[in-house]
């Protein structure tokens, strides 16, 4: 068979067509489900502000939580005297920004020894509702470390 130098220019460019072509097609799954794992995963992480009510966390705080923790959160309350070791200091955003929600909600329903902390962080689970937990995580992301959950 004779080719001519169109012709063979012409498949040339037809393959190379192809095979670019496929490969940018490649990119553009990859980008687009990548975006979308990336969307689903951002609409399940909610921030406490979403579940909680700061206001009404504050107040379930200084009732609940004020006696080991303090009053600003700092692990000073008038109960931290005698306990081994001291609360946690929740004022501590570079800390406490690397725990999640869930995890926090964990520690206080059901207690430190749920996550490997102290056994002396009681659980409020029977004692705090399920919103009153959320409103509480609320309160001491936006007034007590003034911080969010980094997962770096």
């Amino acid at each position: 068979m004779y080719y001519t130098k169109e012709i063979i220019q012409l498949e040339y460019d037809a393959l190379n067509y192809h095979i670019i072509g496929g490969l940018e097609m490649k990119k553009l799954l990859t980008i687009m489900l990548f975006s979308i794992s990336l969307i689903a995963v951002l609409a399940s992480i909610s921030s406490a502000e979403d579940k909680g009510d700061a206001a009404k966390g504050k107040e379930t705080f200084n009732n609940t939580c004020v006696a080991c923790h303090g009053a600003e959160g700092k692990g000073d309350g008038v109960a931290a005297a005698a306990l081994d070791p001291k609360p946690r200091d929740l004022s501590n955003g570079e800390y406490v920004s690397t725990l999640s929600n869930e995890h926090l909600y964990k520690v206080i329903n059901e207690g430190g020894a749920s996550v490997g902390l102290s056994p002396l962080m009681a659980a409020w689970g029977g004692v705090l509702s399920e919103q009153d937990t959320w409103n509480v995580i609320a309160y001491i992301r936006q007034d007590v470390c003034k911080c969010q959950y980094d997962a770096n």
